[in-house]
């Protein structure tokens, strides 16, 4: 029997299309993909890219939270990007809240994201 749950945070942006923050199925948990919103303007934080990047992965940890679990339990990481060349900082960053082992993981080059963003990331966490 599969047992569902949807999880939501207020510590995290909300919705802002029709999808759920993540979705807990046993103990998987699918992250729908985030972008450097503050959650409680809903605006694109401002500043560099290692900014926003660093926005994106506190409303990652955020939901991780809201579903009883961490960065650390991610296991598949998918980081989307509108300018590969930020790949590096990207890596920089992830450092900074990832530790070994790391995530399998995919960097996407990507025409646009939601909002006029330069960076998303979506996970898979299994707890």
């Amino acid at each position: 029997m599969t047992n569902k749950a949807i999880i939501n945070t207020d510590k995290a942006p909300k919705a802002i299309g029709t999808y759920s923050q993540a979705v807990k199925v046993n103990n998987t948990v699918y992250l729908s993909g985030q972008i450097p919103l503050d959650p409680e303007t809903m605006e694109l934080v401002s500043g560099d890219f290692a900014a926003q990047t660093h926005q994106v992965f506190k409303n990652l940890k955020a939901v991780c939270e809201a579903a009883d679990g961490s960065l650390a339990d991610i296991v598949k990481l998918n980081i989307f990007l509108t300018d590969l060349s930020n790949f590096a900082t990207v890596s920089e960053v992830m450092a900074e809240y990832f530790v070994e082992p790391y995530p399998a993981r995919a960097a996407i080059g990507v025409k646009e994201l939601p909002k006029g963003s330069v960076v998303e990331a979506d996970g898979v966490m299994v707890i």
